[in-house]
């Protein structure tokens, strides 16, 4: 189906202007908006053409986009968007008929903004980036070590003190509330929910740098000491800014009423920004912390923010404590073998009326590298190359019911990506193979490597027209047009 200066767009949804806008950065075309029917490509919400988020797809001599919903509508948008070519004689959209709808509800990626800070705009384009391919959560990773990145009125010292520099003595940054309530507007329109963390009761240095009655002195360990030395980083000095990227040396004081005077605040402050479910409180490598007392804290913690409204998400280690709040979801981040205590922790998420976020780091991590050669990230879970972040099954690891499983979330830590340009770099392709692992049926006829690298690979021209800064795999053969 040509598309020309006289192609128009019949549909009162606020997806006929995104189509627009993404179709003229393209191509320079600028589609016009029809009165009436009919038009060259109509947009219509339909509730019974799909289950929720789903759409139907035709492209012949026009093209007809359903959704079930209007996320459904935005997403079968992208899927059109992607069918999108040029020849010698012009654009077309690829004639398709598609009836489309998620695996998983919960489809989401994560951006570290701690050991980095990324302003609004980087977090816009992120947002741009991954929703396009149908992920509909964005999980801010906005405390560590390294920064506090939100601010919080009741303890203001926070993004006073601890929110100056990055990982290696880089800038830092926070976000005014202001700018927070942009970014979760602006995903929202995007029909994406931000996931704030404040990753507690480790990774917390800079809170102590801030107040330092709330943070215990940091716990050297062997391995931090070790890794170090080897990286020319700095170790952990009791209310000094940290500018090296070790772990596992912080902890709130847990056994202080202050403590939790100060976790019911910032839950509070931001659960009244965040319209969505979840406030997420971290729990992941707290080395350095006792069990009891780490336990003590899960529980303590969860049930704040159950009282604020809102459903809490905790990495997999918080699954120890055997009464954390009930119906607390958990993020595993541990390998699709699991090791250790990891497996038997998750679980009991789902024991507590729970359910589980699949994050395995060995295949969705976005900050590992390609190859070991490759100038960015890092290689402690693995190194994942395109095809093995796309050949893996979200409920083979862990023995739980597949009900249990509400998705999959590709992280994105930040350690060694200074710009969003690196970011992207890692991010794509990886991020559009976690993309369909959560989206597309297991048994799917073209739910094949083969496949997939293919379609992928026809991405570039889209990809570039946007900006983004993605990685040419060897592995794909990317479309030059």
């Amino acid at each position: 189906m040509p598309i020309t200066a006289t192609t128009r767009v019949l549909g009162s949804s606020p997806a006929a202007a995104q189509l627009i806008e993404a179709v003229e950065r393209r191509t320079g075309i600028r589609l016009s908006v029809a009165d009436e029917a009919p038009a060259e490509i109509e947009l219509l919400v339909d509730p019974t053409s799909s289950a929720p988020e789903g759409y139907t797809l035709e492209i012949g001599d026009r093209a007809v986009v359903v959704g079930a919903d209007e996320a459904g509508l935005f997403y079968g948008i992208q899927t059109l968007l992607q069918l999108l070519r040029q020849d010698d004689s012009g654009w077309a959209l690829l004639g398709a008929d598609v009836a489309d709808s998620p695996r998983f509800a919960r489809r989401g990626v994560m951006l570290d903004v701690a050991r980095h800070f990324f302003g609004v705009d980087d977090v816009k384009k992120f947002i741009d980036s991954t929703s396009a391919l149908k992920f509909n959560h964005l999980h801010l990773h906005l405390s560590d070590d390294q920064g506090w990145r939100v601010h919080i009125d009741s303890w203001p010292l926070l993004t006073e003190r601890a929110a100056a520099t990055s990982a290696n003595g880089d800038p830092g940054g926070f976000y005014t509330k202001d700018d927070y309530r942009e970014i979760v507007a602006y995903a929202a329109s995007r029909h994406m929910i931000v996931i704030p963390e404040i990753d507690l009761p480790g990774h917390t240095h800079a809170i102590g740098v801030a107040y330092p009655e709330l943070v215990e002195a940091p716990v050297l360990n062997d391995n931090l000491i070790a890794e170090s030395a080897r990286l020319g980083q700095p170790l952990p000095v009791a209310g000094e800014t940290y500018l090296g990227w070790g772990v596992g040396h912080s902890s709130v004081r847990i056994h202080e009423e202050r403590t939790y005077d100060f976790v019911r605040d910032v839950v509070r402050e931001l659960a009244e920004m965040t319209p969505g479910p979840y406030i997420h409180i971290g729990g992941d490598e707290s080395l350095g912390t006792p069990q009891a007392d780490f336990d003590l804290f899960a529980e303590r913690a969860t049930a704040i923010v159950v009282e604020a409204g809102k459903i809490p998400v905790a990495w997999h280690e918080m699954g120890s404590a055997a009464n954390i709040a009930e119906g607390t979801v958990g993020q595993y981040w541990g390998k699709t073998t699991p090791e250790g205590t990891h497996a038997e922790e998750a679980v009991h998420f789902v024991e507590r009326g729970g359910a589980l976020i699949m994050s395995a780091a060995d295949v969705t991590y976005l900050d590992m590298k390609y190859d070991e050669d490759f100038p960015l990230g890092l290689t402690w879970a693995a190194i994942i190359d395109v095809r093995t972040a796309y050949e893996w099954e979200p409920t083979a690891v862990l023995d739980v019911p597949d009900t249990a499983i509400l998705g999959v979330e590709a992280p994105l830590w930040s350690e060694t990506t200074r710009t969003l340009g690196e970011v992207e770099q890692l991010v794509f392709p990886r991020a559009a193979a976690q993309a369909e692992v959560a989206w597309s049926p297991r048994e799917a006829p073209e739910r094949i490597w083969e496949s997939f690298r293919v379609r992928v690979g026809s991405l570039a021209p889209l990809w570039k027209a946007e900006g983004v800064d993605f990685h040419p795999a060897d592995e794909i053969p990317w479309s030059a047009r």
